[in-house]
């Protein structure tokens, strides 16, 4: 009888634990990660479905930072452009209530505000998200708007900042007669009233010149009386120029018969702004002479012989009222028209000034540059060959979808409002010559023309953009970010779903089998122990 060892059944059975023990021990492993294999190999014919998946997840939540940090950045800029509409509306309501109290500074309290709304302006529109300048377009590392104090006073000495420009464009406007650069004069025949425009040459031929108070029409109610309108000067110098100069002009000729107590002559300015300005006087022949009115005639009966009121008479006074009332209208509304002009002219690309002709003589305006004046805007240059200022900024939300939220600080609403505010800021009367009652009187007129302007000019304009369109550009784009980001939610859970069935395990069937594995185990052990315990005493 032959007797064989136990090695190689133990080896059978070895071999049987050792595969038993690589079974849990890849089950315990699984257990613990919840996935059914740490390599793609372990995962089966739906590996290639699950390094697709994967891929979608990792895009999405790529997809779902830019989101965040658009949000973000979109977030920001919306605070600065509430912000700077409710500094519209305060700005807006302080013109329109301010009226004309000066301060020991020369300013109203509603110029005040304005100053304050400036300032403030000024911080929203340099308003930063992280690194990134929101309203500077493209050039997201530079601050898109000038130092508010810059702006306003000038870079020392040599570059000059709006109050300055403000300054030399009213001696231009006001010419060295202080009177708006036009006259008045007896005519011919001599009972008319001629009322001209300063030459902005001093040869023929006259061509316009952008200074001062443009004379635009005049009516009357005066029976009898004839008008001539103005004729436009040419903007440059003819072909073939006129053997003598001819200045701009319009007339009232009385003719011979004197007015009527109450008629009325309306004369039309432009202002340097484009606005309109009326002058109408009115036929009295009352003493004292009542305001905007003209004396007719009355004669001189007790003379010996006496004398006959005379149209050439009246003339000469309507000429006299006419001369008066111009002059308060270039020293009062002219000058609040000519810093809403100046205003434009500073805030331009590139800024123009009043030319180095001296400047109540100046007749042209010249381009400014950054050795000589401030340049307020510092954003995205050439704004014009690079598109719209939304489209200065765009970013990728889904593979399809992309977001514009770009924004610059020189778009026409935001740059509207600031240059108003500070031109409303910058204006101020001489507080030491108020107690002059020509001065003071000028100066009322003035802030109220100025008060006026302001209010119009922050007022919505159909046609025109407002900073709530660009609000509302930005609602858009964020609803656009939300709308993807919702369904990509819902994305990336149904691809983790699929994901999770290729690699996910279930936790109980995984328990039981391991479980099993380990009672397979133990018996295994057991038996195997057994075995290496026999031997032949044992046996027989």
């Amino acid at each position: 009888m032959t007797i064989s060892g136990v090695g190689s059944r133990t080896s059978y059975i070895g071999s049987g634990i050792t595969n038993l023990r690589d079974q849990l021990d890849a089950l315990t492993q699984q257990l613990s990660s919840g996935k059914i294999s740490n390599t793609y190999a372990g995962q089966g014919s739906g590996r290639s479905l699950a390094i697709a998946l994967r891929a979608q997840i990792s895009n999405v939540a790529a997809y779902a930072d830019t989101a965040v940090n658009l949000n973000t950045r979109i977030g920001v800029a919306n605070l600065s452009l509430q912000r700077l509409v409710a500094i519209g509306s305060d700005v807006k309501g302080a013109a329109v209530s301010a009226g004309g109290n000066f301060d020991n500074t020369g300013q109203t309290p509603g110029q005040k505000t304005a100053s304050l709304g400036f300032f403030d302006s000024v911080d929203m529109l340099n308003a930063r998200s992280g690194d990134r300048y929101l309203f500077s377009g493209r050039a997201t590392d530079t601050a898109p708007v000038a130092p508010a104090d810059q702006i306003m006073n000038g870079n020392g000495a040599l570059v000059a900042g709006l109050k300055q420009v403000i300054g030399e464009r009213k001696t231009a406007d006001l010419g060295v007669n202080a009177n708006g650069r036009v006259g008045s004069a007896i005519g011919t025949p001599v009972t008319s009233v001629v009322i001209s425009e300063e030459d902005a040459t001093p040869a023929p031929p006259a061509v316009a010149q952008p200074f001062g108070m443009k004379v635009t029409g005049v009516s009357t109610t005066i029976a009898g009386a004839t008008v001539t309108q103005p004729v436009d000067l040419p903007a440059t110098v003819p072909p073939t120029p006129p053997a003598t100069p001819v200045a701009k002009s319009m007339s009232i000729d009385l003719g011979a018969t004197n007015p009527n107590v109450g008629d009325q002559v309306k004369f039309t300015f432009t202002m340097p702004d484009g606005t309109k300005e009326d002058i109408v006087l009115t036929a009295s022949d009352k003493t004292p002479l009542p305001a905007n009115s003209f004396l007719i005639d009355p004669g001189q009966p007790n003379a010996v012989p006496p004398v006959a009121p005379s149209s050439t008479a009246t003339a000469a006074n309507l000429n006299t009222a006419l001369g008066t009332a111009m002059k308060d209208l270039a020293n009062g509304p002219m000058v609040a028209a000519s810093a809403i002009e100046a205003g434009d002219n500073f805030f331009d690309q590139p800024p123009l000034r009043v030319g180095s002709t001296p400047l109540g003589s100046a007749t042209t305006l010249v381009a400014g540059t950054a050795d000589n004046t401030v340049i307020w805007y510092q954003g995205e240059q050439d704004t014009a060959a690079n598109g719209s200022a939304r489209g200065s900024a765009i970013s990728q939300v889904d593979t399809s979808i992309k977001v514009q939220y770009g924004a610059r600080a020189d778009e026409q609403a935001l740059r509207s409002q600031l240059q108003t505010v500070a031109v409303f800021a910058a204006v101020a009367v001489d507080p030491a010559q108020l107690g002059n009652a020509t001065y003071a009187k000028n100066a009322s007129a003035q802030i109220a023309a100025l008060n006026q302007r302001v209010a119009q000019n922050l007022a919505d304009i159909p046609g025109q953009q407002t900073i709530q369109d660009i609000q509302a550009d930005f609602a858009g784009a964020q609803a656009s970010i939300k709308s993807t980001t919702d369904r990509q939610v819902q994305t990336k859970a149904m691809a983790q779903t699929m994901l999770d069935s290729i690699e996910g395990i279930n936790d109980d069937e995984v328990a039981t089998k391991i479980l099993a594995l380990q009672t397979a185990l133990q018996a295994s052990y057991q038996t195997t122990s057994n075995l290496y315990q026999m031997s032949l005493v044992k046996f027989l």
